[in-house]
């Protein structure tokens, strides 16, 4: 389901990345690829969704 583009009504990344990524620690995996700041998800939003990668994780971005 990589690179797929996916609609989503409010929410978080979260519970994004637990669906489709198979790990609720990668939100910021998505944060990234889709410019996002916030992981909690306002209204009706596009996402892009990143390969799956189970070695990838702990949700702390690297600044």
């Amino acid at each position: 389901m990589s690179g797929s583009t996916i609609t989503a009504s409010g929410g978080n990344l979260f519970a994004l990345a637990a669906q489709y990524l198979g790990d609720a620690t990668q939100w910021i995996r998505l944060a990234q690829i889709n410019g996002l700041a916030d992981p909690f998800l306002v209204g009706q939003v596009n996402l892009v969704l990143p390969p799956v990668d189970p070695n990838a994780g702990g949700g702390v971005p690297n600044v």
